[in-house]
């Protein structure tokens, strides 16, 4: 088949891409701009455009159907073309979901921690010589792609709540009606599409009510409120708690039959995980201590909670995807458990939508109590390109409750300030969904 993807930069749009390319489908696509990775994945895929932009002209009737991505707009030009000429259209999780509905699927939800579980599930299959199809949100170790879709049985997906398109405003995980479903918390996000508290929770509920009876679903006891919507909504339900664990010389260990696994992995909110994904193999016929030491080697998905080096002997560096308040507040825990006799810098960028509304950035007033310093960064340019009111340094200032705050907008100055700094006996975790502007991180370590 030819399938046209309108906004193939997407970190699952380009996945899908290169997946469907590797089955010898033919694919073009489009995009105003492409960030790497995505742009040298598709260019070793051989499927990058010539040029960034909408060209009309792509829009020809032998597509077989495009697949439209969250980044295009109503009025983008190649949609308006397609829909013109009787394209058929749908939306990435539309299309999966088409693709495995007679698969076994095991679908990880909540507001953090689902890229984790999806890909702690994948190793342990993986270990365990189990086949299976996945769509998951991060570069995996061992796993060339983020997205295969073969005829596999089994496909584990991790499910996000935010819109399928502008054509499609229901959360792409409404589509995949779970075997086994996954809740990891209910904590407030995307308030471009949930302006209230409530209204995101709502789609919780949707997701409970949606997924099919005869289903399972997992959840995470430290949520009263998740709690209180699953046995609402569910009756097939089974809560999940924090294992029994010990940091022993900067480890983490975990306890099972009297046994001491060690982790590569560390943090509260990772041993909740760890607890959810262990569920979840269990049903697949996988038991707790061949979990357990298939567990051992997994070092976590990109961005999350990684290790990047040393700027002295008793220094860590660390680079985390956190960008929501309960995010940021687990990273930092996990880091200041680990390293309890160590100072820690905790640096910041506000890069969603949601962060950087000063209406939103009051969530986050208690999210540093464990740091003994704060940088928080943001960029005018983006609050421009996004079109959100300008804010300044001051504000941020006022409505974090910490006395060591330092506010950026210029990341240069933050590399500065890493540069400069006397690390001794002093941890830095590096927390965003961006990039700081294109801040090479190896640059630090020079």
């Amino acid at each position: 088949m030819k399938i046209h993807f309108i906004a193939i930069g997407g970190s699952i749009m380009h996945a899908l891409a290169i997946d469907l390319k590797s089955q010898g489908h033919t694919i073009t696509g489009s995009d105003d701009i492409i960030y790497d990775p995505a742009k040298s994945n598709l260019l070793s895929a051989d499927i990058l455009p010539e040029k960034e932009g909408w060209f009309v002209n792509k829009i020809t009737l032998d597509i077989d159907f495009v697949i439209l991505g969250m980044h295009a707009k109503k009025d983008n030009p190649e949609l308006l073309v397609a829909q013109k000429k009787k394209i058929k259209i749908v939306s990435f999780p539309e299309f999966v979901a088409q693709k495995s509905k007679d698969k076994f699927k095991i679908v990880v939800a909540g507001s953090h921690g689902k890229t984790t579980i999806t890909s702690m599930i994948m190793h342990v299959l993986k270990k365990n010589n189990i086949l299976f199809d996945y769509l998951v949100g991060a570069k995996i170790n061992g796993f060339d792609n983020m997205v295969s879709l073969s005829d596999k049985k089994i496909m584990i997906i991790e499910g996000d709540e935010y819109s399928s398109s502008k054509l499609d405003m229901s959360p792409k995980f409404l589509y995949y009606k779970a075997d086994i479903l996954v809740i990891t918390g209910v904590s407030w996000d995307h308030i471009n599409v949930y302006p209230t508290f409530s209204s995101y929770c709502n789609i919780f509920e949707k997701l409970l009510k949606s997924t099919p009876k005869k289903s399972i679903v997992f959840y995470c006891d430290n949520d009263n409120l998740l709690k209180q919507i699953v046995n609402k909504n569910f009756f097939n339900s089974q809560s999940y708690s924090l294992p029994k664990y010990k940091i022993i010389d900067g480890k983490c260990m975990i306890k099972n039959n009297n046994n001491l696994f060690s982790l590569s992995i560390f943090g509260k909110h990772n041993l909740y995980n760890l607890q959810a994904a262990s569920l979840v193999c269990a049903k697949i016929g996988i038991d707790k201590e061949s979990f357990l030491k298939s567990i051992k080697s997994f070092s976590g998905a990109d961005k999350r909670l990684n290790f990047l080096g040393h700027l002295t002997k008793t220094n860590n560096v660390y680079l985390d995807f956190a960008h929501s308040p309960s995010k940021v507040s687990a990273s930092i825990h996990a880091v200041k458990e680990l390293f309890p006799n160590r100072s820690l810098i905790s640096c910041l960028e506000l890069h969603t939508f949601s962060s950087l509304n000063l209406d939103f950035i009051s969530e986050y007033t208690n999210s540093f109590l464990y740091s003994d310093y704060v940088l928080i960064y943001y960029s005018i340019k983006e609050l421009k390109r996004k079109k959100i009111n300008i804010f300044y340094k001051q504000d941020i200032i006022n409505l974090i409750n910490h006395d060591k705050v330092i506010v950026f907008n210029d990341s240069s100055r933050i590399k500065e300030f890493i540069l400069q700094e006397n690390w001794n006996n002093k941890n830095l975790l590096l927390m965003t969904s961006g990039n700081f502007n294109g801040l090479n991180f190896n640059d630090l370590f020079n």
